[in-house]
Order: C-alpha cells, then structure tokens, then sequence
C-alpha cells in the first residue's frame, strides 16, 4: 500500500512542481522558474507560497533579496498565522507583528525593503478576497509580496485551540481529537528532557538548542517556560543553530543541539567550518536516523553516516540503549575537547543491565559483548538488538559467533579488527543507514588485504519512500535468519 505524500509531490498534483518537503525553499524554486520564463520566452504567472514560519530559514531570506531585483511577474503569498511550529522565534517577526496590527501599513515593511511591491490582506481566510486581490495582481510585471493573514487550525476547533499540538498529528478520532494510534511506554524525547532539565539545573552553562522543533528533546511549552534562557529556539534556521553551538562552546557554555537527522542535512557546512575545524565541544543529538524515522522520501533520515563521520574531529557515537545513550550524552557534554554526535536510538527504548563506559576519550574502542569464533557480528547502533538475533540463529547452527558493539561511528578500532584474524574467516557488519560511504565499508577496506571475507549490511543508496520498514529491511536481507544463513555460506 502507497500512502499519500504530505507534502508537495508532481505526481500527486499538477499545481505541485517539485517532490520537496524541507521548508524555506519555495522563494528561490519559484525564482529560478521565473527567470526561465523570461530566458524562453513564456508568460505566465510565476506564484511561491511560503509560511511566516519559514520566512527564519536563511534560504527565504535570500530569495526574497534576490527576487527584489528580478523586475519581472513574480508572485509571494506570505502566509502569516503567526506560528511556526511553535511560536515564531526572530527578530522579524516583530514587523510582521506590526504590519498586522497597522493593515499593512507600519512604517518599516520588510518586504518593501527587499524592493518588492507589497499588498496586505487582512483576511487571508476569505476566500472572496483573496480572490479580489490575485485577480487586480495577476501579470503583475513586477515582482510582489501578498502578505495574508490567517490563523493556524482554522475551522477545525481543537486545531484552533492547540495549534502547535496539531501542527501535525497520528491517525484520530475527529471527534473527540485523541489519537487512535496508542504507542505508550517510554520515548527517547521525554527521557532526553528530563535529563536536560536536570542539566540546567545544577549547572546554568548547559543549554539546550532548537531550529523549530522543540519537542524533538521533550521541551513542551511548559518546559521551555520553566527552562528560560536555557532553552533556545533559533527558529526554522539549522545552521544557525550550529554556528551559534559553536560560538556557545566557545565561551564556556555546554551547548546541545537535538535535530532530525533529515534537517541536519541542511548544516553540513556550519558542522565542518564553524564546529569541528575549532574543535569546539558541541553536543548533536541526532533523532530518527533510522530506517524506523521518517519515511517520506522529503524526510528521510539515513543518510547522516556517509555524510557527517567523515569529518575530521567529529565524534559520532551510536549507543545500542537507553543506558548507553545517556552515559554517551554525559561524557558529551562534560567534556571540552570533541565536538560529539549521537545517534539516538529510533527502535524504541531498550535497557539492559550491564555496564557502560563513562568515559569515551580514548577513541575508537570497540566492544566485545560475547566471545566466540568464525563468524564476528560488528552491530552498529540500533541494529545492535539484529546481531544479537543473529548470533542466537547462528548458536542454532552450531557456531558460536563473536558479537561486536562498535559504539564509534567515526573511526576504526585497529586492534580489536587485527585481534579477530586469528579464529575468525567472515566478519559482518550490521549499519542502519545507506551502505554507500557508510561504516561497514571502513571495516570492508580495512581487511581489504586479508583472508577475512567480509559482508556488510545496510540500505541502497536511494531515495526510499512512503515504505514499510519490516518489509524494507525483509527485501535487503536484513533478517537475522538472512544473516545468519548468508555467514554460514561464506564460511
């Protein structure tokens, strides 16, 4: 079963031009379709919606300047329900404020500004005056902001009461508006929060950091009341974000940034330049990284290993529970010399009861959680619970595997691969994430001169979408009884 985009997809609608789903963009989408408008000779109406929300990320800002000059039709409808996922956060936001309460007439006008016309409408959620105002602006041969006025949830009244609850929500009864969806037990959001907030409490240089989506660490709006100057929310504004990490770490503050995995995308530069070439020690806590995160092909997360790992003096820690987790975070945070990542588990919240390092400095040191021989189970992260399985499968057949948490995503534990030489001949690896520049293929490379088959395990380099995890990992032969059948083999 194919289940609908949530977002704008060509194949679904032709008023959709891109398959996009990161928000900020459609300004400068819609610029580059005008200007090839005017380059081939066309004439229609070029119309780019964007929220009040969106206007924080850095992209929607250089669209409007550059759309300032084009001299040319151009449409911008602002959608202004002063939210974003939350509250807005910005200093902008006090004009749109301000154009609001003056019907568009405050001496400063941001869009103005950026050299575009301007037209207010009050009522955005008039359908007859929107009508009125695109039908006077249609062939407009100059660019213009349509700055519209709405309110978030409109004409459904919970949506209208709760905005940033229902910002989005899981499968519910219209009705009464409770979800039919019961995932109950503990979440790696609000077990993050309530250590923050024990954090800040005994210590006022631990903050916590946001773009947009607070309750990602479990900060609700009661919680980032309470936290005050403790929790910061840039806005939808990532690299901001991690510029600002960098310049918290800095100064002695103990900044941590929790982030999608999917919006981390946007902070490759911010990580590389602004964090790691300094060194400064900020805390990422990296969610739904995970075949198990978000699955529309706008929103995937499993890309972040061959894309972060890879830079230099970058910790990018894979913890296989809650256990683990923790005392990964709390070594992150107290410590001054790495910038740290953490790849929070996205298979739901795991304990066990044994010991974990408390301290992680000395790099690259794997773990060896059960001796055996023949066959070694290298299980990154949340595909650690697989290799457990695996070796369960393989007892089955009689050989009693080695099983391996690596703990370290950005680094290769040279003694310990050198180590299994001797009474092992196959070694897999087991990374939720795409293969493809990925952590097995180090493990692969390394004993590249050696008689050590390898096998490694992880997704395809694609674009997924709208997929079932299960039926996803069944087709890669992510099974522990796949696995293990395929270790015999190459024995």
């Amino acid at each position: 079963m194919t289940f609908q985009s949530v977002y704008t997809n060509p194949d679904e609608s032709e008023h959709d031009f891109f398959n996009v789903g990161h928000t900020s963009t459609s300004v400068s989408l819609a610029a580059g379709m005008a200007k090839a408008r005017d380059l081939t000779g066309g004439s229609e109406n070029i119309i780019a919606v964007i929220g009040d929300g969106s206007l924080s990320g850095g992209e929607a800002l250089e669209g409007l300047d550059f759309a300032g000059e084009m001299d040319t039709n151009f449409i911008i409808v602002i959608n202004d329900n002063d939210m974003s996922i939350a509250e807005n956060h910005g200093g902008m936001y006090k004009n749109l404020k301000a154009l609001r309460e003056s019907n568009g007439k405050a001496e400063t006008n941001l869009f103005t500004a950026m050299g575009l016309d301007y037209v207010f409408v009050k009522d955005g959620n008039d359908l007859w005056e929107l009508i009125e105002v695109f039908e006077k602006i249609k062939d407009s041969t100059k660019p213009v902001a349509v700055h519209i006025v709405t309110q978030k949830g409109k004409g459904y009244q919970l949506a209208e009461e709760n905005k940033e609850n229902w910002h989005w929500s899981m499968p519910f009864d219209p009705e009464t508006g409770k979800s039919t969806v019961n995932f109950g037990g503990e979440n790696y959001s609000n077990l993050t929060y309530e250590y923050l907030a024990k954090k800040m409490k005994n210590d006022p240089a631990v903050c916590a950091i946001t773009s947009a989506t607070p309750t990602i660490v479990g900060f609700t709006s009661d919680r980032r009341i309470k936290a005050g100057k403790q929790f910061i929310d840039v806005g939808i504004a990532e690299e901001t974000a991690v510029a600002l990490a960098s310049g918290l770490a800095k100064n002695g503050a103990k900044p941590v940034y929790g982030v999608y995995s999917t919006f981390m995308q946007r902070t490759y530069d911010q990580i590389l330049q602004d964090v790691c070439i300094n060194s400064n020690p900020v805390t990422f806590l990296v969610f739904a990284a995970s075949v198990w995160g978000m699955n529309d092909v706008t929103h995937l997360g499993i890309y972040d290993i061959p894309m972060i790992s890879n830079i230099p003096n970058l910790v990018y820690l894979a913890p296989t529970c809650k256990e683990e987790y923790f005392a990964m975070t709390e070594w992150a945070v107290e410590q001054t010399k790495y910038p740290v990542a953490i790849r929070v588990p996205s298979n739901g919240v795991i304990s066990y009861d044994r010991e974990f390092l408390t301290d992680y400095s000395e790099l690259n040191r794997y773990e060896v959680t059960k001796q055996g021989k023949d066959i070694a189970i290298i299980a990154l992260g949340d595909f650690y619970q697989i290799g457990e399985q695996t070796v369960s499968e393989l007892e089955k057949k009689g050989i009693t595997a080695t099983l391996i948490n690596p703990r370290y995503i950005t680094g290769i534990d040279n003694a310990l691969l050198d180590s299994l030489k001797e009474e092992h001949s196959v070694v897999i690896t087991l990374e939720d994430g795409i293969l493809s520049g990925g952590f097995g293929e180090k493990i692969a490379a390394y004993y590249g001169d050696s008689s050590v088959k390898v096998k490694c395990y992880g997704l395809d380099k694609e674009f997924y979408d709208r997929y079932n995890a299960q039926e996803l990992l069944d087709e890669l032969g992510i099974t522990p009884e796949k696995i293990a059948e395929n270790a015999v083999n190459l024995l």
